[in-house]
C-alpha cells in the first residue's frame, strides 16, 4: 500500500483508449483509485461515460475545455495533499512507482521530482523493463531537471511559487510557465531512476492539433507565448545552452556507467537513449 498522503490527477480530452490503459495500469498494479483526481475537459468521444463507471476515482466534469492548467489546479485543490502526482493521461505506470517516486525525493530532498521514462511505441514488455531499468539505475538520479510527463511535487511548492497559470489559450505552456517559476524560487527539481514510465507521446496535444487543421510539426501553443517569460533573448539562449551541456552531460555518464539513460525513445523496434 502506499504509505503517503498524495493524490495522482490528470487531465483528459479525448484519447479515451490511452486513458483506459493508463488507469488499467494503476489496477494492475493495485494503486488506490480513490487517490486518483480525473479531469475530462469536456470529451464527446465516450470517455465521460467510461471513467464515470470506474468507481472509486474522484471526477470531475467541466462543462469546455479550460486547458491543463485549469484542470491541474482542479486535480491539485480537491485534496491537498501533502504530495501531488501530476500526469499526462497517456502513460503506463510500473511497480511501486508512487511510493519510489516520493521516497526518493525525500531522500535527495527535492520537492519536485519525475520518473525516468520511456516515449514511443508500446511494442515491448515495459513490465519486464522496468525491473531491470529499476535494478539498473535506481540510484541514478538528475539533479536539477524535471519532466512534464510525470511530477511529483510537495505542497510547500504551491504557497512559494503559486499554481498553474490559468489561462486555456496557453494550451499547453502553462508547464514551461510553471518551471520557470520555480527556477526562480531556487526550487529544487530531480529526475529518478528508482521509478519508470511509459509515455505514448503527447496524444492530447496531437488530437488538439488535427482539430485545429495543425500539422503535427505545429506548436499548439501561440508562437509568443514565451514572451510570458519576461527573459531576454541572450537569457533564452544561455539558458538553452546550459541545458543542452547538462543534458548531455548526464546522458554521457550514464551511457558509460550503465549502458542506458533515464530517458529513452522506442522506435523501429529499439531504445534510442538521449
Amino acid at each position: 500500500m502506499n504509505k503517503h498522503d498524495y493524490t495522482v490527477t490528470f487531465a483528459c480530452y479525448n484519447a479515451l483508449s490511452y486513458t483506459q490503459r493508463c488507469i488499467e495500469s494503476m489496477q494492475k498494479h493495485r494503486n488506490p483509485l480513490d487517490r486518483l483526481v480525473i479531469v475530462d475537459n469536456a470529451s464527446t468521444d465516450g470517455t465521460q461515460d467510461y471513467l464515470r463507471k470506474l468507481g472509486g476515482v474522484s471526477l470531475i466534469i467541466n462543462k469546455s475545455n479550460l486547458g491543463c492548467g485549469v484542470a491541474w489546479n482542479q486535480g491539485v485543490l480537491l485534496f491537498q495533499s501533502d504530495w501531488t502526482i501530476i500526469m499526462n493521461n497517456d502513460v503506463i505506470v510500473s511497480e511501486d512507482w508512487i511510493n519510489r517516486l516520493i521516497d526518493t525525493a525525500i531522500e535527495l530532498g527535492v520537492k519536485v521530482i519525475s520518473p525516468a521514462g520511456i516515449n514511443g511505441d508500446l511494442d515491448y514488455d515495459f513490465d519486464e523493463f522496468q525491473v531491470r531499468a529499476h535494478n539498473t539505475m535506481k540510484s541514478v538520479h538528475r539533479i536539477g531537471d524535471r519532466g512534464a510527463v510525470c511530477v511529483a511535487i510537495h505542497k510547500s511548492v504551491w504557497s512559494e511559487v503559486g499554481y498553474f497559470r490559468a489561462t486555456p489559450k496557453l494550451l499547453g505552456y502553462e508547464d514551461t510557465l510553471f518551471f520557470h517559476e520555480i527556477d526562480k524560487a531556487n526550487i529544487q527539481t530531480a529526475i529518478t531512476g528508482a521509478c519508470w514510465l511509459h509515455h505514448y507521446g503527447s496524444i492530447t496535444q496531437s488530437l488538439m492539433k488535427v482539430e485545429r487543421g495543425l500539422s503535427q510539426k505545429d506548436g499548439l501553443g501561440y508562437r509568443r507565448n514565451y514572451k510570458l517569460l519576461h527573459q531576454s533573448w541572450l537569457e533564452r539562449k544561455l539558458k538553452k545552452m546550459k541545458d543542452i551541456k547538462n543534458k548531455t552531460k548526464w546522458r554521457e555518464s550514464e551511457l558509460r556507467n550503465n549502458k542506458m539513460t533515464l530517458h529513452g525513445i522506442r522506435f523501429n523496434g529499439q531504445f534510442q537513449w538521449l
